[in-house]
């Protein structure tokens, strides 16, 4: 027997990766805020912890997008 997933349970597993995304990014934003608060700020970690960001970012953009297909 063979089993499919519907639409609306792919968008409830996508959702779920989008919240994990969304709590990682925020992990980020405060290490990036620790990262800036001290007297030298590293550049390096902070363009590290930017990319990481970003990364994340496109992933939010790419499952999003992936909704919004699913949905039609």
């Amino acid at each position: 027997m063979t089993y499919e997933l519907t639409n609306a349970e792919k968008i409830s597993i996508i959702d779920q990766h989008l919240k994990n995304l969304e709590y990682s990014k925020y992990n980020l934003q405060v290490s990036m805020l620790e990262l800036t608060s001290g007297s030298n700020p590293k550049q390096e970690s902070i363009a590290d912890t930017q990319a990481q960001i970003d990364s994340i970012v496109a992933q939010q953009t790419a499952l999003n997008a992936e909704v919004v297909s699913l949905t039609i």
